[in-house]
């Protein structure tokens, strides 16, 4: 069900910080026409660390409710407590979502069986499709291939939004957990690269600015043609580069507004794109032939 070119989605919000439904409703159709194949809300980058869980569980209902059907939806349910996993993971079973994306759980530094213990209790409370999140970059914990083989035997647990940057663990993964565990890069620079040694699609941040550039090249991964995905992930290098400048999603945020997609406000912690930062983005774009200033 999830593979190819599926945008971690941004939370438009206003310049006082609450959130924009109407703009992310407007947000989540153009990702859909644009060619996405899936769509990831409530993720990093769309903010959840700093959303309230009421603020969380909307987002997850109106992106339910818009994709129609149209492209499968894999809700972000991860918390660093298994209680409030849990909890996201039956909204989001309860409102329509098609799957869940987990993150290890972050801060306090569970063991290899402690994170075995938090994906099994998320298990059991749901009988939605599970995705592990592997971000040791943010977690700080790195869940072990072979904590993911023994997971990987409940039935729902089915694949991973690897974050890792190390492109030998994809085929770590796949000799250990076989071809059909679904392998999602989560870094748009190595994606292609991930794809070829195993891999089926990328849960994108670049995809929030160049949406239908990210669905070709991932298109062409899945057809098996390299070098076009290559050609396109030239244009798109500069991107990928200017998406990570500053603390994501303010890169992503003012790159949608150039684009008359969202405002470019984002929730304290993060800070407002800097005006070098800004240059960059632009430049990023325009390097890729993306046609700024488009409001249809």
């Amino acid at each position: 069900m999830f593979q190819g070119s599926i945008p971690a989605l941004i939370t438009p919000m206003f310049e006082d910080g609450r959130v924009d439904y109407d703009a992310f409703e407007a947000f989540v159709d153009w990702q859909i026409n644009q060619g996405s194949h899936g769509l990831v809300p409530v993720g990093t980058t769309g903010e959840s660390p700093t959303l309230s869980h009421d603020e969380h569980k909307k987002v997850v209902e109106v992106c339910v409710k818009v994709a129609a059907g149209r492209v499968p939806v894999m809700a972000g349910a991860g918390s660093n407590s298994t209680v409030e996993a849990v909890d996201f993971a039956k909204h989001a079973e309860a409102v329509g979502a098609d799957g869940v994306l987990v993150v290890t759980p972050y801060y306090n530094k569970p063991s290899q069986a402690g994170m075995m213990a938090h994906f099994a209790a998320v298990h059991g409370a749901t009988d939605l499709p599970i995705f592990i999140y592997n971000i040791p970059g943010r977690s700080v914990v790195d869940m072990s291939v072979e904590t993911m083989r023994q997971l990987a035997e409940l039935p729902r647990i089915v694949g991973v939004k690897d974050a890792t940057g190390d492109l030998a663990r994809v085929s770590l993964t796949r000799a250990a957990l076989g071809p059909d565990f679904v392998q999602l890069s989560g870094e748009d620079a190595t994606a292609v690269g991930f794809n070829a040694m195993g891999g089926v699609g990328c849960i994108s941040v670049s995809a929030n600015v160049a949406p239908a550039l990210c669905a070709e090249m991932q298109t062409a991964c899945l057809e098996g043609r390299y070098a076009d995905a290559v050609v396109l992930q030239d244009r798109l290098s500069a991107l990928h580069t200017a998406m990570f400048i500053e603390p994501s999603p303010a890169p992503a945020k003012y790159g949608a507004s150039l684009l008359g997609r969202a405002a470019p406000h984002v929730r304290l912690p993060i800070l407002p794109l800097t005006e070098a930062g800004q240059v960059r983005v632009a430049s990023a774009i325009a390097q890729a032939g993306i046609s700024q200033g488009l409001t249809e």
